[in-house]
């Protein structure tokens, strides 16, 4: 278990949301053991399916997560394009669609930025999330657009948002923020900043200037 602090991880004077009083108890992520289940079985079916189709599934899974009814396979990031394209083209795997790519800051990890993937097997109806995990001052992974197409742009954004490097990307460039702009919104360490906003009447101060609730 681990504690964080304030609404976005923030222990000092800065998080000034409301919230920088909240304490918030975040359980260990934990290597499930088999029998995973999942609806007849098929959690346990689809982790054979790829350790039998893909060679270095010992190597490159770093551990399986059986969660709230979902399955989340942690991969080495060196690995994840090889592991995407093995879920795709596999006939006892089948998974056609990548729906999502985003990120996530766990500030208080030492490999804080998580990277996620859901992928769809329209096939056999089935789902499950791959996840990798990337330290800070290294942000570097595989792009998976080469397999799935739908990636490019959800690439960008995780780029644009998390700082996160998607190697062998054909055009990673910022999406949302403009070219020039300094720094990554979602990180957790990432200043409030803001511009004062009118009102009815009213000025309202930016996030950064507002009063703490502490």
């Amino acid at each position: 278990m681990t504690d964080e602090q304030g609404m976005f991880g923030v222990g000092g004077s800065g998080d000034t949301s409301g919230f920088s009083g909240l304490v918030r108890r975040r359980s260990a992520i934990l290597k499930s053991q088999r029998p995973f289940g999942g609806p007849d079985g098929e959690f346990d079916e689809i982790v054979d399916a790829l350790e039998e189709a893909y060679p270095l599934f010992a190597d490159a899974i770093e551990r399986v997560v059986v969660d709230r009814g979902e399955l989340t396979l942690h991969i080495v990031p060196e690995r994840i394009a090889e592991v995407c394209q093995t879920m795709r083209d596999d006939g006892s795997l089948r998974f056609e669609l990548l729906s999502s790519v985003s990120g996530v800051d766990y500030i208080t990890d030492e490999r804080r930025l998580h990277i996620t993937y859901q992928l769809t097997s329209m096939t056999y109806r089935r789902h499950v999330r791959l996840e990798c995990s990337v330290a800070v001052d290294n942000p570097r992974l595989p792009s998976v657009t080469a397999v799935y197409p739908t990636a490019d742009w959800q690439e960008r954004e995780t780029y644009d948002m998390f700082g996160v490097v998607f190697e062998g990307h054909p055009n990673l460039t910022r999406i949302l923020m403009p070219d020039d702009w300094e720094g990554y919104p979602q990180r957790k360490d990432y200043p409030l900043g803001g511009v004062p906003v009118e009102y009815k009447g009213a000025e309202i101060p930016p996030p950064d200037q507002r009063r703490s609730y502490k």
